[in-house]
């Protein structure tokens, strides 16, 4: 496995990239099949942060690449609005 990198994916329900109307239940399963897929591509699912009353889904994941994560979208039929690695997260940690 080559060098990890993390990148953010984002979902809207206004640009079709969210499932309207989604019920909880459905949620909970289709993130199942988002798992497996991640687990079959080698990208690690850290988080995924979900509004659904909104229609709107953040994903954090970890991948050796932007095309890993995107084939975990196609295998999962999962469109989306944009993937982009994260090169700085905050607030950061002091040592001491």
């Amino acid at each position: 496995m080559g060098k990890m990198k993390f990148f953010m994916d984002t979902h809207d329900s206004r640009t079709g990239t969210f499932p309207e109307g989604i019920k909880q239940n459905e949620l909970d399963e289709f993130y199942k099949a988002y798992a497996k897929a991640c687990e079959e591509e080698g990208v690690i699912s850290v988080k995924t942060h979900v509004g659904n009353s909104e229609g709107k889904a953040f994903c954090f994941n970890m991948a050796e690449s932007e095309e890993a994560v995107f084939r975990v979208h196609e295998k999962v039929g999962l469109p989306y609005d944009s993937i982009v690695e994260i090169d700085s997260i905050y607030p950061l940690k002091e040592s001491n």
